[in-house]
């Protein structure tokens, strides 16, 4: 068969011969001012898809590069304990019989935060703000959040390195499961997926080893520093290099912008408790940290795959 341009220039096609869509509009666009050669426009699409897969792997192995350096800086570095005076917060007021009132009570923020997000996840309706696959990683995050909530109650009740390790242990799952989601919702849902359950016992392992450091006296929180902060440097990068399947990154940045504060707040406890005189920069933490919660929950209701409304 053959087609046929306006003037009545004669492309042929090999009989049985696929014309495709993109084929079409390439021989549309050259208005048939050259003879058109089979197969050419998916020769120019395939080109296309190679130079893209290629931008792609370079994006990665820049985010791979950065997580070696920083794991090989940190392996560079000597053991670091826990520093005994992280346990003398700027508020320690007893109120109600509760030693470190607020530090303890600010917890209940984490719980109130998670409750929120665990429901929608319990539900049967069809996530409308997050993907499918990605359902026991969100599941993951918000328990992880939930139990950080008691984890942190728990040890501000008698700070001590022992007590510690129920606050920590609990932000690891969180930790981890929002990387994965991430990874799921920017790369692939299958890797973040995937991702999910190897980074868990790395993020454990990470407690249990400074754990067993500290208590033989040579404490090393190296991993666990890791474990905390490279995921909130490679996110912002994943961010900004790939385009997730869903809209509202906005709700993304948000966490991330609550989690700066929240380090911050901690940072400077005594002088926001000097400066406020009712509560405290770790108390605050406590707060900003759980907004930065609320934000995944909002996204979850509100996100919508790109394109629609």
């Amino acid at each position: 068969m053959a087609l046929a341009s306006a003037k009545t220039t004669v492309i042929p096609v090999q009989a049985g011969a696929h014309l495709s869509m993109a084929t079409f509009q390439a021989f549309l666009c050259q208005g048939c001012q050259r003879r058109y050669t089979p197969g050419q426009a998916d020769s120019e699409s395939g080109a296309s898809l190679m130079n893209a897969t290629r931008g792609v792997t370079l994006k990665l192995f820049c985010i791979l590069g950065v997580a070696l350096l920083a794991i090989a800086a940190v392996a560079w570095m000597p053991p670091v304990p826990q520093d005994p005076a992280y346990h003398d917060f700027a508020d320690q007021r007893t109120l109600y019989g509760i030693p470190n009132y607020w530090n303890v009570v600010s917890n209940l923020a984490f719980v109130i935060a998670a409750l929120p997000g665990l429901l929608l996840l319990a539900g049967k309706l069809p996530l409308a703000g997050g993907l499918p696959e990605l359902r026991p990683v969100y599941l993951v995050f918000f328990v992880g959040v939930l139990l950080t909530g008691f984890g942190s109650a728990y040890y501000h009740l008698d700070p001590t390195n022992a007590s510690l390790v129920w606050d920590r242990l609990p932000m690891t799952l969180a930790f981890m499961a929002f990387f994965s989601m991430i990874v799921g919702e920017y790369l692939s849902p299958g890797p973040g997926r995937a991702l999910l359950w190897p980074l868990l016992v790395v993020g454990i392992l990470s407690i249990v080893y400074w754990h067993l450091t500290e208590s033989g006296g040579r404490g090393d929180l190296r991993p666990y520093a890791l474990v905390q902060f490279l995921p909130m440097v490679l996110i912002p990068m994943i961010l900004l290099m790939f385009r997730s399947r869903l809209n509202g990154s906005i709700f993304l940045w948000a966490m991330i912008a609550a989690y700066v504060i929240s380090k911050l707040t901690e940072h400077y406890d005594a002088e926001l408790y000097a400066a406020i005189g009712t509560v405290s920069g770790h108390t605050i933490k406590h707060i900003a940290a759980a907004v930065g919660t609320l934000f995944i929950y909002i996204a979850l209701r509100r996100r919508r795959l790109a394109g629609r409304q």
